[in-house]
């Protein structure tokens, strides 16, 4: 571990404000990893709390001066090794910059990184309007840290992802130097897109510390299909039957292994037997909805659905999404999990699902998939038991060949998740020698002392 002389550590004490700065071992331990529960994970010297963009500069002009490793980290549900912490590095959290303003007229939201989704969405609301990006971890995961690995979410089908919604920013670099970037203008290219570097960079070119966000008008009722199918093939068959005709608003897949701990869990009444679910919704009005519906049921029943279930009663629409919801919770709850987060093109949805059920059969092992299936990205969860050697090897095998089953199909080795520490590995191999070498000429010139997130996404 990196020992630092405590004077040096002091001076950084004394450039924030009074108990902005955490060293109490008991504390930051609790700061160490995310959600992923990164066996590497080190030990920070410190943990910085920061609550305005003066404070992250402080943090960064410290720790260029002392070349100390700093790890962005923002509310810990990252399933990548994405904060993992360095030891002898501080952890810079930005759990405590929770401001956001709304103006309705410009359809915009300005907001500091530590608000949760779930808040954004409320402030939205608040005014007659909607944020769309809705991760599963609504509710427990920061703004600031779904700009940082570009989440997704349930509706992404149809209204996409986070970096559709992220108009400007304010990033404050590894030197400390703090930027201002693009702004509330829906339509803006003057200069390079550099908005969009940052979203998704995982901290490791800058941390975000203020972003504005497009708003939309709040979203229609929704009406629901549910439909269950005999083999995860014949549901993906389904999900290409429906993308090649409509855009639906929610098309989501959920596999035996996810319905059975679902229900399990939360007694929503789901076909035990059932070897697939498709949960789909649509809210575009009036006859062009109902249109929607009718294409829905028709591509599901036509492939096969055992049963099916229509309804435009918007409570138990969102019971059944409440039900997608809990499938990371209830597998969890049977065990340790390795999240995976894999996309592949929209033709090859079939083979990944199949294949996945097939790793699982062979490795002997529990994997729970679900899948944003409007958009080819899907969740396979990989459940074991963690003091078992055996089972830990073979979850291991099974994830290994899940990663290299995706790239065998074109695919990408995560949709939303980032990459993190966890999947690092395999980054070059997806985006090649070229691409990758291109990326660690973007990281060098703007972290040219490697100390903003070290280990994270750059092997």
């Amino acid at each position: 571990m990196t020992t630092l002389d405590p004077a040096v550590l002091d001076q950084l004490i004394d450039a924030l404000p009074k108990g902005a700065v955490l060293t109490d071992p008991d504390i930051t331990a609790g700061y160490r990893q995310d959600s992923a529960s990164d066996p590497g994970a080190g030990t920070p010297i410190a943990v910085v709390r920061a609550t305005c963009t003066e404070d992250v500069q402080a943090v960064m002009r410290w720790a260029s001066q002392h070349r100390v490793p700093v790890v962005p980290r923002g509310a810990g549900s990252g399933v990548s090794g994405g904060c993992s912490a360095v030891d002898g590095g501080i952890v810079l959290s930005t759990e405590r910059m929770r401001e956001v303003t709304v103006d309705p007229v410009a359809r915009v939201a300005v907001t500091q990184p530590g608000l949760l989704n779930s808040e954004v969405k409320k402030a939205a609301a608040e005014h007659g309007l909607w944020y769309p990006p809705d991760p599963s971890s609504v509710e427990i995961s920061s703004i600031g840290g779904n700009a940082a690995t570009n989440a997704g979410g349930l509706c992404c089908v149809k209204y996409g992802v986070t970096a559709d919604y992220v108009l400007g920013m304010q990033v404050v670099l590894a030197d400390g130097s703090a930027v201002r970037l693009g702004g509330p203008l829906l339509k803006d290219v003057a200069g390079l897109s550099l908005t969009k570097l940052f979203v998704g960079s995982e901290g490791t070119l800058g941390i975000i510390t203020e972003l504005t966000m497009r708003l939309i008008p709040a979203q229609p009722p929704a009406s629901t299909v549910v439909a269950s199918f005999p083999s995860v093939d014949s549901a993906a068959d389904a999900v290409l039957a429906i993308t090649g005709q409509i855009r639906p608003a929610m098309l989501e897949l959920m596999d035996h292994a996810s319905i059975n701990a679902v229900e399990d869990g939360v007694r929503m009444g789901l076909d035990r037997n059932a070897r697939a679910l498709l949960l789909a919704q649509s809210d575009s009005p009036g006859s062009a909805g109902a249109h929607e519906i009718e294409t829905i049921v028709a591509a599901c029943e036509t492939h096969g659905a055992t049963e099916v279930f229509a309804t435009d009663d918007t409570a138990e629409g969102e019971a059944f999404t409440l039900a997608r919801r809990a499938v990371f919770p209830s597998l969890r709850a049977m065990g340790s999990v390795l999240i995976e987060d894999v996309g592949v093109p929209m033709r090859q949805l079939p083979a990944l699902v199949t294949g996945v059920e097939t790793i699982a059969e062979e490795c002997n092992i529990l994997i729970g998939t679900v899948a944003h299936a409007g958009d080819g990205n899907a969740h396979p969860l990989i459940v074991y038991d963690a003091t078992d050697p055996g089972a830990t090897e073979r979850a291991h095998v099974a994830f290994n060949r899940v990663m290299n089953l995706v790239l065998s199909l074109d695919g990408t080795i995560t949709g939303e998740h980032g990459i993190g520490r966890l999947k690092r590995d395999w980054l070059p191999r997806q985006l090649g020698e070229d691409a990758m070498e291109l990326n660690r000429r973007i990281k060098a010139a703007l972290d040219p002392l490697g100390i903003l997130n070290p280990g994270a996404v750059f092997a």
